[in-house]
């Protein structure tokens, strides 16, 4: 699936024909530039490595100043072998969000935000014992119960309970591409897609 790297700027929504209120995120995609070129011959596929949003000189090691170089660029700080382009790309070549066309669906993944440590309610939905009787009134958010018996007399792997949330790999499908902006190299899907923002995302059509 060929695609892009770009940046969640963040959502809002917009108006259609019919005068529907449609929520949207809007996505800095691209320009992302072919700093590798993967071959059969070479490395036993074929795909097309993109970097996106320049790093600076300082932060990088000679080992990526040494690729950058040899596609004529800067560090990147995000780099993503796409594969399925219809195009053959060289080494320095741009894509950019033009790469999308109105009215087409794509899938959009990256990292989910961090939620930290949190209980089974907020973690898994549990219902707690909230309006129960039975003597309880300070355990509202409780997990209940989570072992068995005197045999097997332990809890049992993959048990639901509290601990950390979120920086998951989330992916969204189908996502519809509702407008794309190439002067300001902005795409606007259908939806919410995962991350903070300005966290990295991979759109792929």
């Amino acid at each position: 699936m060929s695609g892009l790297i770009g940046k969640k700027i963040g959502m809002t929504s917009i108006f259609d024909e019919n005068g529907k209120n449609i929520p949207c995120t809007v996505i800095e995609a691209g320009p992302c530039i072919v700093t590798q070129v993967r071959t059969e011959e070479v490395d036993g596929y074929n795909a097309v490595q993109l970097g996106f949003d320049d790093a600076t000189e300082k932060s990088a090691t000679k080992a990526d100043l040494g690729h950058a170089k040899k596609a004529g660029t800067s560090v990147k700080r995000k780099i993503v072998e796409f594969k399925g382009f219809d195009k053959e790309y060289k080494l320095g070549d741009a894509i950019t969000v033009e790469h999308f066309t109105e009215g087409e669906f794509v899938d959009v993944s990256g990292t989910s935000k961090g939620k930290g440590f949190q209980g089974v309610v907020k973690r898994h939905g549990f219902g707690g014992v909230g309006q129960a009787t039975h003597g309880q009134h300070n355990r509202l958010r409780a997990p209940g119960s989570i072992g068995a018996a005197s045999y097997p007399a332990r809890v049992f792997k993959g048990m639901r309970m509290a601990g950390r949330m979120g920086t998951d790999s989330v992916k969204v499908e189908n996502l519809r591409v509702l407008k794309v902006v190439p002067e300001k190299n902005l795409l606007v899907v259908k939806g919410c897609v995962p991350g903070h923002k300005n966290a990295y995302v991979i759109i792929r059509k």
